[in-house]
């Protein structure tokens, strides 16, 4: 079923691009190296390496498509070892604060019926170099609610600092973890660090180092 609505997801773009062609559509990609994929602050690669990925179609009307991968390890019977996500959505001004809506499908194609999606909300409002963001996710199928904020500090145009909090209002043991971090462009490439933690019993903090470029 999950396979069925990607699929209509992807069709449903496909027949929207008469529309999307009296807009300006820009495509940008990215690539990315990280010492472990963390997932709202839980490791997804084992505490290991992961290779990551993704293209974005966007609209100037604001309706956007993507899809991203990420390499995994979950550590258990699944064999799990990719992840695909597709997502599509709309971003508009509402009075001044910046508000995205869409929806994400989480595809694992080397895994059995692990699949899920979620419909989210976001919202962010920049105050000369500080940003203030928060958003809701909610998995129809898990009956989970994932709420987190975040601040965000631009020090130069190319070096920013930022921390966030999230937490399960709604299963998944209802978690919370935070992270604090910093990103610094450089040379075409942008370096990043970022330390995670959780109040998940057994599992461990991760201090991640990344390295992205935007295509």
């Amino acid at each position: 079923m999950r396979k069925l609505l990607v699929f209509g997801a992807m069709m449903a773009a496909a027949s929207a691009a008469p529309a999307f062609a009296q807009d300006e559509v820009t495509v940008t990609g990215n690539v990315g190296i990280v010492t472990d994929y963390v997932w709202r602050n839980v490791s997804q690669s084992n505490y290991d390496l992961a290779i990551q990925g993704g293209i974005d179609v966007t609209t100037s009307s604001g309706f956007y498509v993507g899809t991203w991968a990420s390499s995994i390890d979950f550590n258990d019977a699944s064999d799990a070892n990719v992840e695909v996500d597709v997502y599509g959505g709309y971003r508009f001004d509402l009075g001044g604060v910046a508000t995205d809506i869409g929806v994400i499908y989480y595809g694992y194609p080397d895994a059995d019926d692990i699949d899920f999606y979620e419909v989210y909300g976001k919202l962010s409002k920049t105050f000369d170099a500080v940003t203030l963001s928060g958003s809701l996710n909610y998995d129809p199928d898990n009956e989970t609610l994932f709420a987190d904020a975040a601040v965000g500090y631009a020090v130069t145009p190319e070096f920013s600092l930022s921390a966030g909090y999230g937490a399960y209002l709604d299963g998944f043991g209802e978690y919370s973890g935070w992270n604090v971090g910093g990103s610094w462009a450089v040379g075409g490439v942008t370096l990043g660090a970022r330390y995670h933690d959780n109040d998940v019993s057994g599992l461990d903090e991760s201090l991640v180092f990344s390295i992205g470029r935007a295509m």
